[in-house]
């Protein structure tokens, strides 16, 4: 992942799709969009929180601006391999991400304070204002799936599809598996569509052919949702 792309603006659209109309719509791309180089890539995304998951709980009220921050891997972060850093914001509508590459023992000190700055630049700066600004910051909830991503040769249009997304509440490290909860039902996956603008018209028509329809999903917000339900003695079978 060197080629990464560390600075996206962009409007993302999300769906919660079944099998049939995946394979409806995977079809239906044929000769619009192709798969990008990387095929099929496992995604681990560590999120933090504070101690009383502030960050979640005010994302979960859908304010007019939201932010979140967490440590991204593809694949297991095993021996030197990069890992990634990264702000996520959203305002009125627009998704704003920054993200430097690191590594994962430089992570741990940030969050310890034992580092000023998790690598060099602006982007590394605007991290540690998020950090000292919430303060303690812990790891929360750690989400994977499995993504095939999609990208358009003339033009900003990506599409990707999150097969099997999942949660963890123990374990939270990107280099001890990449097992977890389910988040959705059997079959389901989740569709992304990100543009810099507005979805062009042809998709519009496929997504409405298929009745594949907008709705707000959080993987990380649906995890904390699903965790507090719980029962005290279910929760508290992850932090034996």
């Amino acid at each position: 992942m060197s080629d990464a792309i560390f600075v996206m603006d962009r409007y993302e659209l999300k769906y919660v799709v079944t099998k049939e109309q995946i394979d409806n719509l995977i079809q239906a791309l044929d000769g619009h969009m192709k798969v990008d180089k990387y095929g099929k890539t496992s995604i681990a995304s560590l999120y933090y929180d504070t101690a009383d998951s502030r960050l979640i709980r005010k994302s979960l009220e859908k304010p007019k601006f939201r932010e979140k921050i967490r440590l991204r891997s593809y694949g297991l972060a095993t021996g030197d391999k990069p890992v990634f850093l990264e702000l996520k914001r959203k305002a009125y509508g627009i998704v704003y991400k920054r993200r430097v590459e690191t590594k994962v023992e430089d992570v741990n000190d940030f969050f310890d304070y034992k580092l000023d700055h998790v690598a060099d630049g602006q982007i590394a700066k605007e991290i540690t204002y998020f950090r000292n600004y919430y303060g303690k910051l812990v790891p929360s909830c750690l989400i994977i799936y499995d993504r095939v991503a999609y990208f358009e040769e003339e033009g900003d249009l990506r599409l990707t599809i999150d097969y099997n997304p999942r949660y963890r509440i123990d374990n939270l490290t990107l280099d001890y598996s990449m097992e977890g909860t389910s988040l959705l039902k059997d079959g389901e996956a989740i569709l992304e569509v990100k543009v810099q603008d507005s979805v062009p018209l042809w998709l519009s028509h496929i997504l409405d052919k298929y009745k594949i329809y907008n709705n707000s999903f959080s993987k990380y917000g649906k995890a904390y949702e699903s965790v507090h339900k719980m029962t005290k003695e279910e929760r508290g079978m992850y932090y034996v």
